[in-house]
């Protein structure tokens, strides 16, 4: 499953773990995703939303 946001589409970057020798490797940073249900078209479905798009209040959730 790829890792994007469903709302605003943010999705992996890329860049370095730098040691205290400045040795330099390559990691990724991968969004903060959490499954969602919401309504969308008057359907109750599950999206995976990034959780700035949650504290901006972008999607509104479903109660269980």
């Amino acid at each position: 499953m790829a890792a994007r946001c469903a709302v605003c589409g943010k999705g992996p970057q890329t860049g370095y773990t730098v040691s205290h020798s400045h040795r330099r490797t390559k990691r990724s940073f991968r969004p903060n995703l959490q499954s969602v249900r919401t309504t969308i078209d008057g359907e109750n479905t599950h999206l995976r939303v990034c959780t700035s798009c949650l504290k901006a209040g972008k999607v509104q959730r479903v109660a269980a």
